[in-house]
């Protein structure tokens, strides 16, 4: 087993994900519907700023470079990540350096962990709700009323009221329209090939890091190892023993925290399912059509599927007809994602 699959179903309430015009949606042309989604990008932010909160570190430093031209007007250059898997940020999301004017190897390494983005479990279980909303403050009279005129002078309020001669106009209420909001049953899925979760390649022709920050590691106590990528270094085990409940506690209890206070939602777990196979694990949380109404599909979580370790929680019961469902369902699939990361040997793949 080299690659660990690890499938999240949650439930969102009336939320928006990332905002673009209210909430990002793409388009389902079989059911015609408009499907809400949260970019693999977001999930990825979500769940390694849940990981630097679980060891308290803060994520690796990222360098932002500009250009100055004779006009003295900045211009945007290159964003430098740090390179460096002592960060477990970089270690697990990996990273991207190429230098302007090509004087400098490209750094590169591909991240570890593969995350898709979260999309609805199926076209008709999840959906967008378009509503009107308004930034209400006319109870308030010691508001602050500004107009200004073509030039950017204020009117005088004298000017403001003769300008209301006759108008239904308030100042101090703003209506907000077409305004979308997410909802339904939601999956997510993960990949961790874990040949290069804890190894980084020392191949001099496509370098994942510098050689300072190989000198720098080796004086660490990184092992030289060797996986079907090549020569590599390989993380001791103290830090192993460290990162790994660490990630594991990061992917089962990921939540996207950039919600705006009016649309905040739980987006509570109902079910994880973990397996080593790919066709397992899309069988084991997904939807089946009815066979007796249009347009209406049922949630379902194979809770005895052979090669998938499922483990369906509390929540779940009022959404999807479970029988195992657990109060300590989450943690038990912590344990299982522990012990499956720490068995795999890190130091000689080979």
């Amino acid at each position: 087993m080299t690659t660990i699959y690890i499938r999240t179903l949650k439930r969102a309430e009336h939320t928006v994900f990332c905002v673009q015009d209210g909430q990002k949606y793409y388009y389902d042309s079989q059911f015609n519907r408009r499907v809400p989604y949260s970019s693999g990008q977001q999930i990825k932010r979500s769940v390694f700023d849940k990981l630097s909160s679980i060891i308290n570190e803060q994520p690796a430093p990222t360098t932002f470079l500009f250009d100055v031209n004779n006009k003295g007007e900045l211009k945007e250059g290159e964003v430098f990540a740090t390179c460096d898997p002592a960060y477990p940020d970089q270690l697990f999301g990996g990273w991207m350096k190429a230098s302007k004017g090509g004087n400098e190897k490209t750094l590169k390494r591909r991240s570890p962990l593969s995350i898709s983005a979260m999309r609805g479990l199926h076209p008709l279980l999840a959906g967008v709700d378009n509503e009107n909303i308004s930034f209400d403050r006319s109870d308030r009279s010691n508001n602050q009323v500004i107009v200004r005129n073509e030039k950017g002078e204020s009117l005088t309020t004298e000017q403001i009221e003769e300008l209301l001669t006759g108008k239904d106009r308030s100042l101090s209420r703003k209506w907000i329209p077409d305004n979308r909001r997410a909802g339904g049953l939601f999956v997510q899925d993960i990949a961790i090939d874990m040949r290069r979760l804890f190894s980084v390649a020392l191949n001099p022709f496509e370098p994942e890091i510098s050689s300072e920050t190989e000198a720098r590691l080796r004086e660490a106590g990184w092992i030289e190892s060797a996986n079907v990528f090549g020569p590599c270094l390989v993380a001791p085990e103290t830090v192993r023993e460290r990162l790994i409940p660490a990630l594991a506690e990061a992917i089962i209890e990921w939540s996207i925290t950039s919600n705006q206070a009016r649309t905040f939602s739980l987006m509570e777990t109902l079910a994880v399912t973990i397996s080593e196979n790919a066709n397992k694990i899309a069988a084991s949380i997904r939807a089946k059509l009815s066979e007796e109404e249009d347009n209406k599909a049922y949630p379902i979580v194979e809770e005895e599927l052979n090669g998938v370790f499922s483990y369906v929680t509390l929540a779940a019961g009022g959404y999807i007809r479970t029988k195992s469902e657990s109060y300590d369902a989450l943690d038990k699939a912590k344990a299982k994602l522990i012990e499956l990361l720490s068995s795999f040997n890190y130091e000689s793949q080979l």
